[in-house]
């Protein structure tokens, strides 16, 4: 029931389009954005996840259109949900009473709030400017600095500035630099006419739209797993969902081995079987919130991005491999492009305990295969570290062959291992 809600178990489209992705977005409603760009970045993944070999440039063009028309065309749009997210523009109006209690309350997001407090004249300056001259990047408007070596968030007080006219909706994201980095501009020159015309609901009932909206795209849910989709505090989302089991919306059901009750909505389709084949980023609905994945899957995931090289298990950027109905494996991946031939590197492949390796090697290197022609990448190179790695090499050269050919997007000459 969660694999098919989140769009698993269909046929991937033999040449995705625009309508496909689109119907994926009113699925999962969001896409949340990490700035780690080691493999892709992260928003790009969870479409490749389930519809395969599409053109990333169909998504760049829903989120960040250009031109003197761009906001009427935009379809998605940049706010914090599940942490930085892309959700649909129809969604801004659900999350207007957020940005308000951000605005009441200025002591809960960090160096924002601090420069709000203490230099409100900085934030009434640098939002005239981005209303004169946008948009804006943070790298514009900065003052010149030294930074600190190794520090990851050192933001100017500029660029926490701006982020706090971002997180109060005063102003939105236009676009990125090649960068990554964030295009500040005014509402009315980002989000469409009627978005911005639409009536703001009352916070009770934006919370109970997005709590609906992530029983949705979660399937079967705890009241912390439907909280957690968008990010609402439990607290303040169980009286709601009590009020929605009261009028029939969400409807109560056990599920056995879970502790906590759980809910669905009324007439949801239970499929008979998945048969799915994926790699998952980091963060995909699927694996975000690690008890869900231990509940539904039995797979203990803790993303190591920010733990010291030394201390971690599987890797750095590691993604979880779902075959059928479960998660099978994990393997650490990165996109190499400093050598003559762009490469596929895995640095790790792990089988979850107690899942034969025979049978997750095969599908799992024709998935490998698909990611490197999705990404241009010519080889793939398979480290001898993991329980998986020795025969995923000797199964994967034939594989990763057969797997090239003409497609939509650029197809590989060559696909080989490396190692």
């Amino acid at each position: 029931m969660a694999l098919a809600a989140s769009g698993f178990g269909r046929p991937r489209p033999a040449a995705p389009t625009s309508r496909h992705l689109r119907a994926l977005l009113d699925r999962l409603h969001l896409l949340q954005i990490d700035s780690v760009s080691v493999l892709v970045r992260s928003h790009y993944l969870p479409v490749f996840s389930r519809l395969g070999l599409y053109d990333r440039a169909l998504l760049d063009q829903l989120a960040w259109p250009t031109g003197r028309s761009a906001a009427r065309r935009r379809q998605l749009f940049e706010s914090w949900a599940h942490e930085a997210s892309l959700l649909p523009v129809t969604f801004e109006p659900l999350l207007r009473w957020r940005k308000a209690a951000a605005l009441r309350h200025q002591g809960i997001w960090g160096g924002p709030s601090r420069v709000a407090r203490e230099q409100p004249q900085l934030v009434a300056q640098l939002l005239e400017r981005v209303r004169e001259e946008g948009p804006l990047t943070a790298s514009e408007v900065s003052q010149p600095r030294e930074r600190t070596p190794g520090r990851m968030w050192d933001w100017s007080e500029e660029k926490r500035a701006l982020e706090w006219l971002f997180v109060t909706g005063q102003v939105h994201v236009a676009g990125r630099r090649p960068s990554f980095e964030r295009m500040y501009d005014v509402p009315e020159r980002v989000l469409p006419p009627e978005v911005l015309a639409a009536p703001t609901p009352a916070e009770p009932e934006a919370r109970a739209q997005l709590l609906l909206h992530a029983a949705d795209a979660l399937g079967v849910a705890t009241a912390g797993d439907l909280a957690d989709y968008f990010r609402m505090k439990l607290p303040g989302a169980r009286p709601v969902l009590a009020e929605l089991v009261a009028s029939g919306e969400l409807e109560p059901v056990a599920v056995e081995g879970w502790q906590q009750p759980a809910y669905v909505r009324p007439g949801l389709v239970v499929p008979r079987k998945i048969t799915a084949r994926a790699l998952l980023t980091p963060f995909d609905p699927i694996v975000w919130e690690r008890s869900r994945a231990a509940r539904l899957y039995g797979f203990d995931y803790r993303i190591e991005i920010y733990t010291p090289p030394a201390k971690r298990v599987y890797g750095y950027y590691v993604l979880p491999f779902l075959l059928g109905d479960t998660l099978v494996a994990r393997v650490d991946l990165k996109a190499d492009r400093s050598r003559g031939v762009p490469t596929l590197h895995v640095k790790g492949a792990y089988a979850e305990p107690g899942h034969d390796l025979g049978r997750i090697a095969v599908p799992l290197a024709a998935e490998l295969a698909e990611l490197a022609r999705w990404l241009g990448l010519t080889a793939i190179d398979v480290d001898p570290k993991g329980d998986l790695a020795d025969r995923l090499r000797h199964t994967a050269a034939e594989l990763l062959i057969n797997a090239c050919g003409p497609r939509s997007v650029p197809s590989c000459d060559v696909i080989s291992t490396t190692s």
